[in-house]
């Protein structure tokens, strides 16, 4: 109507963006479109009239969840060229009304409003979608996210593994210390590491429930299947790795030279967002219980027993062992992270935790050091060794077995790779040696063992010639009183 003022009614059209047929009724008409009343009549016949109550009705009770589309098709099958697609809009607003007069009652939220203090909540999250990898390598990992429910603040670990209490235990524990304070009740879902799930009553796990006791904290859980009772934290999911995919995007790729990088990394996303909760933070933070005075375990204790292959089974996951343990019970403190082994008293061993292969369910930490010295003694053993594969601590010296394989004898491809391994153990040029040898695969050479021992075997410490002059014995005179007193007087004179 402002162009109408100054403009032909075409031009006044064109820039409302409205065709002249339109503007011209709008110039006719008594009152804006706006103004017009709502029409609540019928223009035309209904089509659906004479099937609606007969048999669109009684689908619709039998299933409320059908389509107007589904309905549409049934009517077009079952009455042909009576219902063209055309009328689907019109159907789509009948269904509409009836669901909102006759139909099921749908689910209704309740917005809470969260006092400080009082809620924190806890949750595991996969990492699949963001393809983060380590040395080039997929690392397959979750993530343990903590939230306050009133502040947002929020604390995050990554874990290797699946959702287990050692995990819980521990990335509470840490979030509950990093933030200063306990609130007064702990929620998650149905995590099989805090609940038995054999009943609908909070069944709390032995272990779940001395957590909770020693930080005073009341446990609580959403319902099965209804995550969005957990929202709080649920919802965080999401904006936590929206936040991590515009950071690794900034980043320019997706690569971390160690897993300590990636958790640097995680961290400093965590830390930005928790900056913008931080006015909010202080409020609760007042208002969060005091810490016990000191933490409770994190980890969880088994015994193995160190087998004649120098190895030890424990969560069923192979790990390797110093042959000296041969035949020894351990004590097996299990970590998120990793194994203490205890002998007695005495830590004796300290592994990284091992996970299960996706495609077999096994799993094997085995260190090639804790056999060299023994495969030394018996080199043709390798070539049929149940985890062989597991020996090789690079690629490169994976790949230098095949060409060995390949190329020599039997007896002369175990000798030189059990050679190689001995050198890298004992000698600790693991990783030069492995960018020597991934030269020597380049060329298609086969290592000299004599000449990788020469250029990479430590350098014996040439001791230095002293050479030792004794004074005359009667220099050692003017050590005496009456001299030292004799050349004092002669300084003063």
């Amino acid at each position: 109507m402002n162009n109408r003022k100054t403009k032909s009614q075409e031009l006044a059209a064109a820039k409302a963006g409205i065709s002249e047929r339109s503007a011209r009724r709008i110039d006719g008409a008594a009152m804006l479109p706006s103004q017009t009343p709502r029409r609540y009549w019928r223009s035309r016949v209904d089509p659906f009239a004479a099937v609606w109550d007969s048999e669109i009705v009684p689908l619709l009770k039998g299933a409320p969840n059908l389509m107007a589309i589904t309905l549409l098709r049934k009517l077009q099958d079952d009455h042909p060229d009576g219902y063209p697609d055309g009328v689907l809009r019109t159907l789509q607003r009948h269904v509409r009304q009836w669901r909102a007069l006759e139909g099921p009652s749908k689910e209704v939220f309740f917005p809470q409003d969260h006092a400080p203090g009082h809620r924190g909540l806890s949750d595991f999250t996969t990492m699949a979608e963001l393809r983060i990898t380590i040395a080039g390598a997929p690392f397959v990992h979750i993530l343990y996210h903590f939230v306050l429910a009133f502040s947002r603040w929020e604390h995050v670990e990554v874990v290797e593994g699946g959702e287990s209490f050692i995990a819980l235990s521990k990335g509470l524990q840490n979030a509950l210390w990093q933030a200063g304070g306990v609130p007064q009740e702990h929620r998650t879902d149905s995590l099989s590491a805090a609940f038995k799930n054999l009943a609908a009553e909070e069944d709390f796990t032995v272990r779940y429930t001395a957590l909770l006791d020693h930080y005073d904290m009341a446990g609580t859980r959403n319902n099965c299947g209804v995550s969005h009772e957990n929202g709080s934290v649920e919802s965080s999911h999401r904006y936590l790795k929206e936040a991590l995919e515009q950071a690794l995007l900034l980043r320019g790729h997706r690569d971390f030279d160690d897993r300590s990088a990636y958790e640097v990394f995680v961290r400093e996303a965590v830390m930005r967002r928790n900056r913008r909760n931080a006015a909010a933070f202080r409020i609760e933070r007042e208002h969060l219980r005091d810490l016990p005075t000191r933490r409770t375990t994190d980890f969880v204790e088994e015994e193995a027993q160190v087998t004649r292959c120098s190895t030890f089974t424990v969560a069923g996951i192979l790990y390797s062992a110093p042959s000296r343990l041969i035949g020894h019970r351990l004590k097996v403190r299990l970590y998120s992270d990793r194994l203490d082994c205890f002998l007695g008293g005495s830590l004796v061993l300290t592994l990284a935790r091992g996970t299960r292969s996706p495609i077999n369910g096994r799993g094997r930490v085995i260190d090639y050091r804790h056999f060299v010295e023994e495969l030394k003694r018996k080199p043709q053993a390798f070539k049929g060794l149940l985890f062989r594969d597991a020996l090789f601590p690079r690629d490169a010296y994976r790949r230098t077995w095949e060409q060995l394989e390949l190329r020599l004898t039997q007896r002369q491809a175990c000798q030189t790779i059990v050679a190689l391994l001995g050198m890298a153990a004992l000698d600790n040029v693991e990783a030069v040696l492995a960018r020597r040898l991934e030269d020597l695969l380049e060329s298609g050479e086969l290592p000299d063992l004599a000449q990788l021992r020469a250029e990479f075997a430590p350098r014996k410490a040439e001791v230095p010639t002293v050479r030792v002059e004794m004074p005359a014995p009667d220099a050692y005179d003017v050590l005496l009183p009456s001299q030292q007193e004799d050349a004092l007087a002669e300084v003063v004179a």
